[in-house]
Order: C-alpha cells, then sequence, then structure tokens
C-alpha cells in the first residue's frame, strides 16, 4: 500500500504538492485553551518543556484541531545554552533568565550538560509515533547568533546591545560563544532527526540588528556551518532558514547558508522576494500574525495577495512571525480555508 503524500515535505524538497502546504509559527501555545490547561496542570513552562509526554501532547493539540500540513517540536531555543551549562528559568511576566550571563563569565567557566537534550527527544519520539501520515514532522534549534544575544545578556534585551557591544569589543571571545552554540546545535537537530523530525528550522529571531558586515560573521558563517555538517550526517533532511529582519541581506544569506527553503518574515514583499531568492528555492510564510488577529476583510486580503505572488513558486503558508495569543480560533479556521480554498 503507497505511503501518504506529506504536501509539506513535497514542497521543501522542491515538489508540487496536492494542495498548499501550511502550518503557523508558534501554532502550539497560549491561543489555543487546550494548551492553556495543560500549562496550568503542570506548571511553568520550562517544566512542561522538559515533560516529555506533556511536551508530545501541546505539539499534537493544533494537528489534532487544525490538521496543519506541519507539526512543529514544543520546545525552546533556549534548550541549547541549557546544555551548555548555563542556568535557566522562566520567570512569570518576565520572559527567560540565563545565568551566569556571558559579560559577567567566560565561556569556559561554564560545564557541558548534554544530558538536558534528552527530554527533547523523547518528546520526539513520542510526537513521531502518533502523527498522521500526512503530516511533516519539523524539529528546530535557534541560530547562533540570537542564541547568543541571550547567553550574553543573561536575557532578551534591547537592540541586542550587550552581544553587538561584546562582539565589537572581543570578537574572539565571542566567536568561541558562537562556536560552542554551532556545535552543540549541530548535534541538537542530528539528535531530532535521528528521534523522528523530518525537516529542522534554524530561527534567527536578531538577524536583523546586525551590521552587513557582523552579518556575514555571525549569521551567514555559524548557519552555512551548521547546514553544510547537517547535510553530511542527514542529507535528505531539509533545512529552513528563518533569518527575522534580513532585509537586503536576504538574498545573500539563502545564497550562501545552503538552506533548503527560507522563511520570510511579514516585512519583507514578496515580490522583491521572488527577485532576490535562488530561482525556485522554496520560501515559507509570510502573513502578517496581526491581520491573523484582525481577521475579516483584512486577512482575506493579505492572504490573497501572498497566494498569488507565490502562485509559481515552491510555498508554504505560514506567518511572518509566531501567532499572538489573543488570536481567535475561528479566525486560524479561517485563514485555513482561504489556503485551502473552501
Amino acid at each position: 500500500m503507497p505511503r501518504p503524500a506529506k504536501p509539506l515535505l513535497t514542497v521543501l524538497k522542491g515538489g508540487k504538492a496536492e494542495r498548499k502546504p501550511i502550518w503557523l509559527m508558534r501554532q502550539a501555545g497560549r491561543y489555543l485553551p487546550e494548551y492553556r490547561a495543560l500549562r496550568a496542570a503542570k506548571g511553568g513552562f520550562l517544566e512542561l518543556v522538559y515533560d516529555s509526554e506533556a511536551a508530545a501532547e501541546v505539539t499534537l493539540q493544533p494537528i489534532r484541531r487544525f490538521g496543519f500540513d506541519g507539526a512543529i517540536l514544543f520546545s525552546d531555543i533556549l534548550i541549547v545554552p541549557h546544555a551548555l551549562g548555563q542556568d535557566l528559568r522562566f520567570a512569570a511576566g518576565e520572559g527567560p533568565h540565563l545565568s551566569p550571563p556571558l559579560t559577567d563569565a567566560a565561556l569556559d567557566s561554564l560545564t557541558c550538560v548534554p544530558a538536558r537534550l534528552e527530554p527533547i527527544y523523547r518528546t520526539v519520539e513520542k510526537v513521531a509515533a502518533a502523527l498522521p501520515a500526512e503530516t511533516t514532522f519539523l524539529g528546530f534549534a535557534g541560530s547562533p547568533w540570537t542564541v547568543a544575544t541571550y547567553m550574553v545578556a543573561g536575557q532578551g534585551s534591547r537592540e541586542q546591545a550587550e552581544a553587538r557591544a561584546h562582539a565589537y569589543r572581543d570578537p574572539q571571545a565571542f566567536g568561541a560563544i558562537i562556536e560552542a552554540i554551532a556545535e552543540m546545535t549541530v548535534d541538537y537537530l542530528s539528535g531530532q532527526i535521528a528521534a523522528g523530525v523530518e525537516a529542522v528550522q534554524l530561527f534567527d529571531s536578531w538577524a536583523g540588528s546586525l551590521a552587513p558586515a557582523q552579518f556575514e560573521q555571525w549569521v551567514i558563517a555559524p548557519n552555512a556551518r551548521i547546514v553544510a555538517e547537517l547535510k553530511q550526517r542527514h542529507p535528505d533532511v531539509p533545512v529552513i532558514g528563518f533569518p527575522k529582519g534580513a532585509g537586503a541581506k536576504l538574498g545573500a544569506y539563502a545564497r550562501e547558508t545552503g538552506v533548503d527553503a527560507i522563511g520570510l518574515d511579514e516585512t519583507v514583499d514578496p515580490v522583491w522576494a521572488l527577485g532576490e531568492l535562488p530561482e525556485d528555492m522554496p520560501v515559507q510564510g509570510n502573513l502578517d500574525p496581526m491581520a491573523l488577529l484582525a481577521g475579516g476583510a483584512a486577512l482575506e486580503s493579505a492572504v490573497a495577495r501572498i497566494l498569488s505572488a507565490f502562485e509559481g513558486r515552491p510555498h508554504i503558508f505560514n506567518l511572518g512571525h509566531g501567532i499572538s495569543k489573543d488570536t481567535p480560533i475561528a479566525h486560524v479556521e479561517r485563514l485555513l480555508d482561504l489556503v485551502r480554498g473552501r
């Protein structure tokens, strides 16, 4: 009996699917009542991430409710610095905190704890065993630059000033941080693939804060290394790059990193992107999350523009960033109807 087609995986590999594949960044999260109920029962966010049974359930919730073509692993980009030896906690209303921040401590003062990755692999195994046959399973990690901004400052920071200044003042020390993150990220993504994910995404949420030369050094070069090493280990597994805010540097990122597909944030003009990106490279995106939040005519016109722009290129419909926690369920259902022509 032939295996069911996986529309998302087909498009990531440059093919044409029978239907437009769709998934949403942060599709497993606070806009879903079933997520809020589980989070309340389990306690803090990090406790939920490290509880493989619960994290698998969270990953599967939006698949059961909406039938998205891709399931994205429920985890966090700061699992890597946690495995590199920083302490990690999530404070209510404040976001993540890493200690010691690398403004105050040297990288070599940390002791790696790779066992902290193991619960994530168990989550992957549980999800892979439960997903519908037509659903593509996506793993992910943060890209080195974005992860480094948190490791250096110890938390999210305005304009990533601490990391940017550190990179200028001591590029050798900052380069060692980037190198350690890249090395751990290759092993981490490879472990996810071995456990059952079928494609991976590299999130570079703060790529837009860098000047061009710094972007080449701290975004393109380490991502190219990660992609090359992953391709050596897993040549058939697609890699999606998402350099949020890259703007005019997007073309160089696409050409030089070796990624198989590019995620576009909501600020990118699709028509401009078509001219900048390598011919036939699959693209993902790029609906403004606020258009989804607003719904109605704003949502319908925005979806129509994106579908029209990418009609001739392999395209995965997605948001330009994560879904807002206040997004009504009915708006997501309407989005699916629009994308799938129902």
